[in-house]
């Protein structure tokens, strides 16, 4: 089993970057909705902790809280391009250290993350909204870059 002692500090970084990553590069897709979709990112981390157990990796993942640095980045492209980089870059870091389990779950965290993101961003009222146009673009992006 993987755990965050299995990564240096350096590593750990950039393992618990691929899913905010994804989730930044979902928040910037389309114009509106910040403050919703980074809640919307906080509230998959908290729900993810409910599954307390079945991966010790994805456990000390979500127990941290998640770091979204919405100035780090000057244009959407410049936000897809190192986005698609840091998850592409996580994904290949926890598959070396990790067991192919942990790695499927990783993945489909980080997708999961996306996709709840993007349905946080509706026109109307927020919630379980319709995904837009470039954020099912962001999402392509993310679920090519997992691999």
């Amino acid at each position: 089993m993987t755990t965050k002692a299995d990564f240096s500090e350096e590593e750990w970084k950039q393992v618990l970057e691929g899913p905010t990553a994804a989730g930044m590069l979902v928040i910037t897709a389309e114009h509106g909705g910040t403050f919703r979709e980074t809640l919307s990112m906080a509230k998959v981390y908290a729900e993810a902790r409910q599954h307390h157990g079945q991966s010790a990796l994805l456990d000390e993942i979500v127990a941290a809280k998640p770091a979204v640095d919405h100035a780090r980045y000057h244009s959407p492209e410049e936000v897809k391009q190192a986005s698609v980089g840091h998850i592409r870059d996580a994904v290949a870091l926890v598959g070396a250290k990790a067991e192919p389990q942990e790695l499927s779950e990783y993945k489909a965290f980080i997708v999961n993350l996306a996709e709840t993101v993007a349905r946080a961003h509706q026109e109307h009222g927020g919630g379980d909204g319709p995904v837009g146009e470039h954020e099912g673009e962001a999402i392509a992006a993310i679920k090519e870059a997992v691999g």
